[in-house]
């Protein structure tokens, strides 16, 4: 847990309940290990296996599962290639169109580009981010270079940021453990924005389990199909937006789902009827390496 991205402090958040939850079981002894740089270092010999809780940059990118690869160690969620794909943004929309795949419209922009390339409104993301952060919408002209600032503040200038058609309808997400794709869940934010805050501190965001039975299984097959085409294995959560016509777009994979005390993955495994340390032995005992 821990590592050097932008998104340190959620993965310690997330590993910390993961190991208290895998400790509570009395079966397993817990090691939490806080990486502090892109090294397996600190990494305890004799380990069995990895519970991956890191979020973004190295623990996502396929950096840390082929070191892990290379030392024959299994661990949770999907291997290093899917991990590449499905941490950029721009691949991810590339294999979901090569299999398709419904995903939202999109385009590049650059530090100078000067206005979007697509009608508004628009969402301009870093591809390869996580917890939205520097994600914005922009629904005015004036609203764009801000965006594009906030964008490239994440990333490197000499590379692209996405600009995504704002899909307006509803957000959902989708937990696929071990290729089952649990029960739906809607995201209703504030506002109709889902960003960092309503993510992790707001307490106004709600997370409604869909009720409706053949909007689920429809946004489950899809699910479990852009899991398969990126090739993800383990758990992988897939988030959503339905357009108000009930057209599904995929909106990205993530392959370290987060398991603070907002996180979706474990409240639909509990809805399964699992506890929240049996979700996460459930994970636990899926892992592998290649």
């Amino acid at each position: 847990m821990g590592g050097t991205s932008s998104e340190r402090e959620v993965s310690l958040a997330s590993g910390k309940n993961i190991a208290d939850a895998l400790s509570s079981l009395g079966k397993y002894r817990v090691v939490s290990v806080d990486l502090t740089e892109e090294s397996l270092a600190s990494l305890p010999k004799n380990t069995d296996v990895v519970y991956i809780a890191l979020h973004g940059g190295w623990g996502e990118n396929g950096g840390v599962q082929s070191a892990l690869d290379q030392l024959k160690i299994p661990y949770t969620g999907p291997g290093a290639a899917a991990s590449r794909i499905a941490m950029d943004k721009l691949k991810t929309k590339l294999v979901l169109e090569m299999h398709n795949l419904p995903t939202a419209r999109w385009d590049l922009a650059h530090p100078d580009t000067p206005q979007s390339p697509l009608p508004l409104p628009v969402v301009v993301k870093p591809p390869c981010d996580g917890s939205s952060v520097g994600i914005s919408k922009v629904a005015k002209v004036e609203d764009w270079p801000r965006a594009l600032a906030a964008a490239f503040a994440c990333q490197p200038s000499d590379k692209p940021v996405l600009v995504e058609e704002f899909i307006p309808g509803r957000e959902f997400t989708v937990a696929v453990v071990g290729g089952e794709a649990w029960p739906v869940i809607e995201i209703v934010a504030k506002n109709g924005w889902y960003g960092y805050e309503e993510k992790y501190t707001s307490q106004e965001t709600e997370y409604p389990f869909l009720e409706d039975g053949a909007l689920s299984a429809k946004l489950q097959d899809l699910a479990v199909s852009a899991t398969k085409a990126v090739g993800c294995r383990g758990v992988t959560r897939v988030d959503f937006r339905v357009s108000p016509l009930g057209r599904a777009y995929v909106l990205e994979l993530n392959t370290s789902p987060g398991f603070t005390s907002h996180s979706l993955v474990p409240k639909a495994g509990i809805k399964t009827g699992l506890t929240f340390a049996q979700v996460c032995e459930r994970i636990l005992l899926s892992a592998r390496h290649d």
